[in-house]
């Protein structure tokens, strides 16, 4: 048997909306893990200073302003990070936004099209432009980050929700359409994670809400997410493909 590469040391990553949370921690778990990673964030200051913070970790990074919604800059973007490293082998689209509206809200298209621009065409734009690169790489994965609002909604979330939803759709979708070319295109869906996203939500309503919720009884901390992102893209799974993994603490298996 050929012994399983579980390594991503020298293969280039890039990751979207990687200035903070889940993005940051899996910018940091790759470039810890020896790969090249192109951090990407439409902040520009915060990309920097998490490739700086990698720099000054002994890892390899380099960062770009990224507004992942510019149908032209992502095309740019993406070209210019394969440029740079010589290539492109995992590209995991994590860039997001939230929103809330109820359906008869005035400013529901609104909030629709902005959710759906950067949640779900967003990605399909970025694995568009990457796959001339990702066909030329010896192990080229895509893993795209949903949330678990796809497998069970909230009140007042339909937009976001059906975008992630979207997401996951598009995952097995592209899991099957690449996969003669053994392109693995996979989906995490976190649950509840402590993320600027829930910051602004009080302590003692996440832990109201964690143990009536989650099977573990806590939010989730983004290095938990990233390393499920890790495992995906390592050379040995390379007989995953088309899953959708939820990251959540046991949230979707709990009914009581």
């Amino acid at each position: 048997m050929t012994e399983p590469v579980r390594s991503v040391r020298g293969l280039t990553v890039l990751v979207t909306g990687a200035a903070s949370g889940m993005g940051r921690a899996t910018a940091e778990v790759f470039a810890a893990e020896g790969a090249n990673v192109a951090v990407t964030d439409y902040s520009a200051d915060g990309a920097e200073a998490v490739a700086r913070a990698i720099a000054a970790s002994g890892g390899r990074a380099k960062a770009w302003r990224f507004n992942v919604a510019d149908k032209e800059e992502v095309g740019n973007v993406v070209a210019a990070i394969a440029a740079e490293f010589g290539g492109l082998d995992i590209v995991v689209n994590n860039a997001g936004i939230s929103g809330f509206a109820p359906i008869d809200d005035p400013n529901y298209d609104d909030v629709w099209e902005r959710l759906h621009a950067v949640l779900l065409t967003a990605q399909q734009r970025v694995i568009r432009a990457a796959l001339p690169y990702l066909r030329k790489s010896k192990s080229p994965r895509i893993v795209n980050i949903a949330s678990t609002e796809a497998l069970g909604a909230t009140a007042m979330d339909s937009a976001y929700a059906a975008a992630k939803a979207g997401v996951t759709g598009l995952t097995r979708a592209l899991a099957v359409e690449l996969g003669k070319e053994g392109i693995t295109v996979n989906c995490i869906c976190p649950g509840p994670i402590l993320t600027g996203m829930t910051a602004a939500i009080p302590d003692d309503q996440k832990e109201v809400y964690a143990k009536r919720r989650t099977a573990l009884r806590r939010y989730g901390r983004p290095e938990e997410v990233a390393h499920v992102t890790l495992s995906l893209c390592l050379p040995a799974a390379s007989y995953i493909t088309g899953v959708t993994i939820p990251v959540d603490g046991g949230l979707m298996a709990r009914n009581a």
